[in-house]
């Protein structure tokens, strides 16, 4: 279904660190992706697109190895055809843990797990950053903002300032988002290097959007159901306040009324 395009032998050594130095991180711009807020959803087009990403660019060197194809098929998610998810599937080559033999992937299967040596695997990489701090690192803006996973991932693909350094025989490229300012993975992305069907923009910033909330789809695939359920608890404990003032207000109303002598 998508075509899976092979990046330089290089991307194996897509580390996530940086250079030595080592300040807290640098700026993160602050995305405005539609499942933020009390309220927001995911975007089902956004989140094939970041699939089709995914697939055709960051799946060259980082697996999803917690995420079940299956899930692509989910409402709420990608939320593809099973027909689709089926015919996905079957690109992946499966070591059936039974027989110990090769064997075409089933949507029962997880997406494979890392190609590239040292390459972290996304699964859970949108929830394991942060792009919000707040002053003193106290957290402040997590509440305003979330914690900024996606943001930052986000970030990271569009920091690229087109600056190499060579340290011991290493290159490292200047990323004015990542931690010590310096990343060892080269920039994945470059505009008009994936074709969306949608016809939606492909520039580094749109397939970045796109990707960071496909990421954050895996790493939190119920957020919306998470939603409607504090929704939910948040009218019921005001529902049971007003219940329980209104309770104490009248057994205690006879006792408040008479004058003490």
């Amino acid at each position: 279904m998508f075509r899976k395009i092979a990046i330089s032998a290089v991307c194996a050594l897509a580390v996530l660190t940086g250079a030595a130095s080592a300040n807290e991180g640098g700026s993160v711009t602050d995305f405005a992706f539609s499942f933020e807020g009390p309220f927001g959803t995911y975007d089902r087009n956004q989140l094939q697109r970041g699939l089709q990403v995914y697939t055709e660019v960051c799946s060259a060197c980082h697996g999803l190895k917690f995420v079940p194809i299956r899930t692509l098929a989910d409402e709420g998610g990608p939320n593809l055809p099973m027909d689709q998810v089926r015919a996905y599937a079957k690109q992946f080559t499966i070591t059936d843990a039974e027989t110990g033999e090769d064997r075409a992937g089933l949507p029962t299967d997880f997406f494979p797990a890392n190609t590239a040596a040292g390459a972290p695997d996304l699964s859970l990489m949108a929830k394991a950053r942060k792009g919000f701090s707040g002053p003193n690192g106290l957290g402040i803006n997590q509440i305003l903002f979330g914690i900024g996973g996606p943001e930052y991932i986000a970030s990271v693909l569009t920091g690229y300032t087109g600056e190499e350094v060579e340290e011991f025989g290493n290159v490292f490229y200047e990323n004015h988002t990542f931690p010590g300012g310096r990343i060892k993975m080269p920039p994945p992305l470059s505009d008009g290097q994936v074709e969306f069907a949608d016809g939606a923009p492909n520039d580094v910033t749109h397939m970045s959007e796109d990707v960071a909330a496909f990421l954050m789809w895996a790493a939190e695939p119920h957020m919306m159901a998470r939603k409607q359920a504090g929704f939910i608890a948040v009218l019921f404990l005001a529902f049971l306040s007003t219940l329980l003032y209104l309770t104490n207000k009248r057994i205690w109303s006879g006792v408040k009324g008479k004058k003490l002598h």
